[in-house]
């Protein structure tokens, strides 16, 4: 069976779409003939070219690129109830681009559903992030899994992705592949505030002494610091858990990570632990009660003299290096 190409002029260049079946040959013809024709008036008016040169979006050319019908409409009508008019001027080349990946109908339609930003963004930005993430690691397959599970990761700039793996590397010192891995299973933190960022893993590492392998391996970026930070208390708190010390031994089994981590709420009580869940409630309103008074304590102390400001400065300093001595020692 031969293989009909659609082909879509969104600027100069042109982008061919494999269709999944030969069927509807004329159609796609005339889906291609139909955006090349322009009303008598804009041959006498450049900027009247200009605006129509743009692909138009019709069910038919939705059909020859292997949806159904009832796929087409959806992403029809999803563009048509777009505000603005950047969804439809884009939405064909955006079609493109994922085809390009190997994703197939189903796939697209899960993506630009989960994340309906994906209409809005240019062929050429689109083309520009995924080229940025070949280069960070991901090939052919883990690529495509990578924009399956997280489709907002091509609705980021190049730029903002660039500073977090650079941060990700020099302030909490992890891995190119390290980095790579973190993007493959928790790739929102290229939207998280990068100081919560910080502090989570200055938590891991110092108050729990979680180095940077069992992070990734155990994906301490998928919590929220808040869940985090509560477990981990409460483990200290019943004697299950302890601080190790500066040659990292502890007079107790400190759980591994995915056990402190472990999405299913009632598995953590029960494997790591060993408490009810009323326990649990009450302790997590007495810590909230002592994080606000902490923070209204530090508020009362800001105003405190250069001294006292010097002295936390040290401390911080004197932080920062133990932690980048055990980081060349481990």
């Amino acid at each position: 069976m031969h293989e009909v190409l659609c082909m879509v002029r969104s600027r100069p260049s042109t982008v061919f779409i494999p269709l999944h079946s030969g069927r509807q040959l004329q159609r796609a013809s005339l889906c291609s003939s139909r955006r090349n024709l322009l009303p008598a008036a804009a041959q006498n008016d450049p900027g009247s070219l200009q605006r129509q040169t743009h692909p138009e979006l019709s069910l038919p050319c939705l059909l020859d690129m292997g949806f159904t019908h009832s796929q087409a409409e959806e992403i029809y009508e999803s563009v048509r109830k777009a505000r603005g008019g950047s969804a439809a001027k884009h939405c064909l080349s955006t079609l493109a681009v994922l085809f390009m990946l190997g994703l197939n109908p189903s796939s697209v339609l899960k993506l630009l559903t989960k994340c309906p930003d994906l209409y809005t963004v240019t062929e050429s930005l689109l083309q520009q992030r995924i080229s940025n993430l070949r280069k960070l690691g991901f090939g052919e397959g883990s690529l495509q899994r990578l924009v399956a599970h997280y489709p907002a990761i091509l609705t980021v700039p190049v730029k903002t992705v660039k500073h977090a793996t650079m941060f990700l590397r020099e302030k909490c010192l992890f891995t190119v592949q390290q980095v790579t891995d973190i993007l493959r299973d928790s790739p929102a933190v290229v939207h998280q505030d990068r100081a919560q960022l910080e502090y989570k893993f200055q938590y891991a590492y110092f108050q729990m002494g979680v180095k940077q392998a069992e992070m990734v391996k155990h994906r301490l970026f998928r919590s929220s610091l808040e869940e985090l930070r509560q477990r981990h208390a409460f483990l200290e708190r019943r004697g299950l858990y302890q601080t190790p010390d500066k040659n990292g031994q502890t007079l107790v089994v400190n759980p591994k990570l995915d056990r402190v981590l472990d999405a299913d709420l009632d598995s953590f009580l029960a494997n790591a632990a060993d408490a009810s869940a009323e326990e649990y409630d009450v302790f997590r309103r007495l810590l909230a009660r002592e994080l606000q008074e902490e923070e209204r304590r530090y508020g009362d102390e800001s105003g405190d003299d250069d001294d006292d400001d010097s002295d936390e400065d040290e401390d911080e300093t004197e932080g920062k290096a133990s932690y980048r001595n055990r980081k060349r020692k481990s």
